[in-house]
């Protein structure tokens, strides 16, 4: 029997309708600014100079509670592509390569049917995987968009703490796209306390300025590009900097100077334009609100909470941090913070802040910093990084206290404050079954790792 024309018409035309009512899968993007902490205009930084960071802001939400779990790179960025907690995984310390690595989010999104471009950096503390991306390439800078969906990755490496201490023909290529108006002077820069107020130092501040500037004007690149090809409306922009600014005390430390980021998120239509939010983010969300926003379900392993869309879950009520080996120096800081209050909790109080580390040393910053401790010229704030040995705890006060100058771990008054965040640390390190305990030749012995940097394994020997 045949089908009556009026019927087959009327199927293919539900067929059609019901095609047409399934909305599109949308493409996410994240733009990120390497060693960039909050220093951006719409946070409320009068030195920031970052039209379009702003203007996308406006567009979308400012998250004011975002967080690395590590104040470096590589540990970062492996919480970022595997969405568990180095420390867990074994990936925690500063030059280390992990042997066998978790599945990547962005190989789960292939597989759930997307398009991965990731162009650049992929200091993972491990080899990755050809698997993890389609493509390697700028994606926009090309004619055509990507297959859709698509989720591309946009990492700008102007403001990295190697381009702060640059100067001459190097910085001037950097920031050729700056106007006049949008260079910084030394002499009106503010300093954070801790810091002596040196013509060196100022230089360097005013170099983070200008490069923040620099990564908004690559971050509008990527924002025309995507006007210019029709995707903006059908695409979640994600902002952010994977730690915090390049020089000492912010990068390597556990302090809100070293992990606390700026969270930018514009989705049209969803994300309602120029709000606020205040509650706690962590890197490691941040791939597992990817995966929930592309319809892909998230392993159990996954230690992030999604904070977009439908599956949004309760808000966390911590945020976790972990400083271990920073390339040939070793150190073992475990951090908690609510909204307010931050706990760090130093395992090795002998060792002091101001280790010297071969790659941070290079900045005229920490020389002077140096320089003029030796010399007797520093005040009390100022000094406190160069104490000899570290205390076991810090409690600080960060709404009272925002760079984290006054220890309150041993103020009675704030007794039940410190157990409970000492509590909540002991549940971190008990959940993730911290591998930050382990020693590094242990590591190796295992299987765990191997050494990256040649003196690695010679360094990690010694007690």
């Amino acid at each position: 029997m045949k089908t009556p024309a009026f019927f087959l018409f009327a199927a293919l035309t539900f067929v059609d309708l019901a095609a047409a009512a399934e909305p599109a899968r949308p493409n996410i993007v994240w733009i990120v600014g390497e060693d960039m902490g909050p220093e951006v205009g719409c946070y409320g930084d009068a030195q920031a100079i970052t039209p379009n960071l702003d203007r996308l802001a406006k567009q979308g939400a400012r998250f004011t509670r975002c967080f690395t779990h590590a104040p470096v790179c590589a540990p970062s960025r492996h919480g970022l592509i595997t969405g568990q907690y180095p420390i867990k995984t074994g990936a925690m310390h500063m030059r280390s390569t992990l042997i066998s690595p978790p599945v990547t989010f962005t190989k789960l999104l292939r597989d759930g049917g997307y398009h991965v471009a990731w162009p650049g950096k992929t200091d993972f503390n491990f080899k990755e995987p050809k698997e993890f991306a389609d493509s390697r390439e700028n994606w926009w800078t090309k004619d055509a968009p990507p297959q859709q969906p698509f989720f591309g990755y946009a990492n700008f490496t102007v403001s990295h703490e190697s381009q702060v201490r640059s100067k001459g023909a190097q910085l001037a290529a950097n920031t050729k796209r700056l106007t006049p108006e949008q260079r910084h002077d030394p002499a009106r820069m503010q300093l954070p306390p801790f810091w002596p107020d040196a013509p060196e130092v100022r230089r360097e501040v005013a170099n983070y300025y200008d490069l923040v500037t620099a990564v908004d004007h690559h971050a509008g690149d990527v924002l025309a590009w995507l006007d210019k090809h029709g995707l903006a409306e059908n695409t979640i922009v994600i902002f952010f900097g994977d730690h915090g600014r390049g020089m000492p005390r912010y990068k390597r430390w556990c302090y809100d100077t070293g992990t606390h980021v700026p969270l930018i998120v514009r989705w049209p239509g969803k994300v309602q334009p120029g709000s606020v939010r205040e509650e706690l983010v962590g890197f490691v969300d941040l791939p597992a609100t990817a995966l929930a926003l592309g319809g892909v379900t998230l392993p159990k392993d996954f230690d992030g909470r999604v904070f977009l869309g439908p599956a949004a879950a309760p808000e966390r009520k911590y945020v976790y941090a972990h400083r271990d080996y920073m390339d040939e120096v070793f150190d073992r800081v475990r951090s908690v913070r609510e909204k307010r209050w931050h706990y760090l909790r130093n395992f090795a109080p002998e060792l002091p802040y101001a280790q010297r580390i071969d790659y941070m040393e290079i900045g005229r910053t920490m020389h002077v910093w140096r320089e003029q401790h030796a010399e007797g010229k520093l005040n009390a704030v100022q000094s406190l990084f160069f104490a000899p040995a570290k205390p076991k705890e810090e409690l600080y006060d960060t709404d009272a206290d925002p760079f984290e100058i006054n220890n309150l771990a041993a103020d009675s008054a704030h007794r039940a404050k410190l157990a409970e965040l000492r509590a909540a640390c002991d549940d971190w390190l008990a959940q993730t079954n911290d591998m930050g305990a382990i020693p590094v030749n242990e590591l190796i012995g295992r299987g765990v790792i191997t050494e990256r940097d040649p003196n690695y394994l010679e360094r990690a020997k010694k007690p």
